[in-house]
């Protein structure tokens, strides 16, 4: 590929401009529609680079209609895009490899282009996309506790080139970021995770497990990751993304200064001390939020043990207590299924993901 790399959003926007915009006024004047570029795609969180174009990226769009248009006008717009949308867009094709291939690269074509214009309902592609349609209901517990952060990402990032609906608006607005208690729940949650293992660097070391260490502490510091894009509002993308998102959070520098060390040091000690480092400056700025008592952040040694730590556990307490919901006051410390479920293949089931955190919250109908 010899064209100029552009940064997704603006390719895909140039095609909803130049190219598809165009063809809606001209086959289905009037009609209300939204065109955007969300959904998966490193180019919707803004992190795409030339190497992305090696799959899966390129002039693409979702093109979202009422029910009723989708219905009527669906499958006769997909051909119009297949008959008359431009060969290519600012030198990239707009003809992608069958959807059968695992990896769909933009191909040149000669004749009608298998485009990635994705024509659905408005509601149906909200429910593919988080297995239920924020504007069809107020979003419940479940609802909120069941997506993983990188599909609420996936809707909520990305552009938006025009809504005659105002529906994905709507939608958008209505995920923005979580509801205050699930947020404070969350919070206390992922301190939890950190407190479960905080002591570990130090003691997997002390028995001549240095590789165990350094794993322990490893982990750690994708936990005190996460806990930040908690704290900063931020949803948590998917591992190839989340040191990324974390790094351009205005407060991530010194926690990032202290988990680099954590993670270079050779000495145990060194490595146990950079990872409390790290928790401690979590909770100072968990402070200046005033989302609950202050909490002394600073590192203190593990009861007995010559470990230092935070014991991220009084940060769970403290956010706890300011969650008034019965419903979410009786979830037990599991969180959402991103905080207790790590497999690539059961966080991309919905169906899957909803069952998992039914049964692990103990979620009956009446609380979800």
């Amino acid at each position: 590929m010899t064209a100029t790399f552009l940064p997704g959003l603006e390719l895909c926007g140039i095609l909803y401009r130049e190219a598809v915009r165009p063809l809606l006024d001209e086959a289905c004047p009037g009609m209300p529609y939204a065109a955007a570029r969300i959904g998966s795609g490193s180019e919707v969180l803004g992190y795409d680079t030339e190497r992305s174009a090696d799959h899966d990226w390129g002039p693409r769009l979702q093109l979202l209609l009422r029910p009723e248009d989708a219905a009527v006008h669906g499958a006769a717009l997909r051909r119009l895009f297949a008959e008359r949308l431009p060969q290519e867009v600012r030198g990239w094709p707009t003809n992608f490899a069958p959807p059968g291939e695992r990896v769909q690269v933009m191909t040149p074509t000669t004749g009608p282009v298998n485009h990635r214009i994705d024509v659905a309902g408005t509601a149906d592609w909200l429910s593919g996309a988080l297995g239920f349609d924020p504007l069809d209901h107020r979003p419940g517990l479940l609802d909120w506790l069941a997506v993983p952060g990188q599909r609420l990402l996936e809707v909520t990032a990305g552009a938006v080139y025009h809504d005659g609906l105002g529906r994905l608006t709507d939608a958008r607005a209505a995920l923005a970021w979580y509801p205050d208690e699930v947020w404070r729940y969350l919070l206390a949650c992922q301190w939890q995770r950190i407190s479960q293992e905080e002591a570990f660097v130090g003691r997997a070391a002390e028995v001549g497990d240095e590789l165990g260490s350094r794993v322990v502490a490893a982990r750690l510091a994708r936990e005190v990751v996460r806990l930040c894009l908690l704290l900063a509002r931020r949803y948590a993308p998917y591992s190839k993304w989340l040191g990324t998102a974390f790094a351009r959070l205005p407060e991530a520098a010194p926690i990032a200064a202290a988990l680099r060390t954590a993670l270079g040091a050779d000495a145990p000690s060194d490595r146990q001390r950079a990872v409390a480092e790290a928790a401690a400056l979590a909770g100072a700025w968990q402070n200046r939020l005033a989302l609950c008592a202050t909490v002394d952040p600073s590192v203190r040694r593990y009861h007995g043990r010559p470990f230092p730590v935070v014991h991220a556990e009084r940060f769970t307490a403290a956010l706890l207590e300011t969650v008034d919901d019965p419903a979410v006051r009786a979830l037990p410390l599991a969180g959402g299924i991103d905080q207790f479920v790590d497999s690539t293949d059961a966080l991309g089931d919905l169906g899957a993901c909803r069952r998992l955190t039914r049964a692990a919250l103990r979620l009956d109908e009446d609380r979800a």
